[in-house]
């Protein structure tokens, strides 16, 4: 396990990341990274347009089809059958 310092940046905060943690993302002073909410906390994650572009598709997505998503979500599979038409 790493560990990083969260620390003071001017008016704002930032976290000082380990050099092997830059070097395994492949990120550099400047680049920037994303933060991924998971059921385990938060995942650093490098730039990556794919991922960008499916994630922004993700949303429109979820935004679109909110109402489907909530009612596949409170089904319980095993008890209900569910017919695509």
């Amino acid at each position: 396990m790493l560990k990083a310092k969260i620390t003071t940046v001017g008016n704002s905060t930032g976290i000082t990341l380990p050099k092997e943690v830059l070097g395994k993302l492949k990120v550099h002073k400047g680049d920037f990274v994303y933060l991924i909410e998971t059921s385990h906390g938060f995942e650093i994650v490098s730039y990556d347009k794919k991922f960008v572009q499916q994630m922004k598709l993700a949303q429109k997505i979820m935004h679109e089809d909110r109402n489907v998503l909530k009612a596949l979500a409170e089904c319980n599979i095993e008890k209900h059958e569910i017919s695509i038409k």
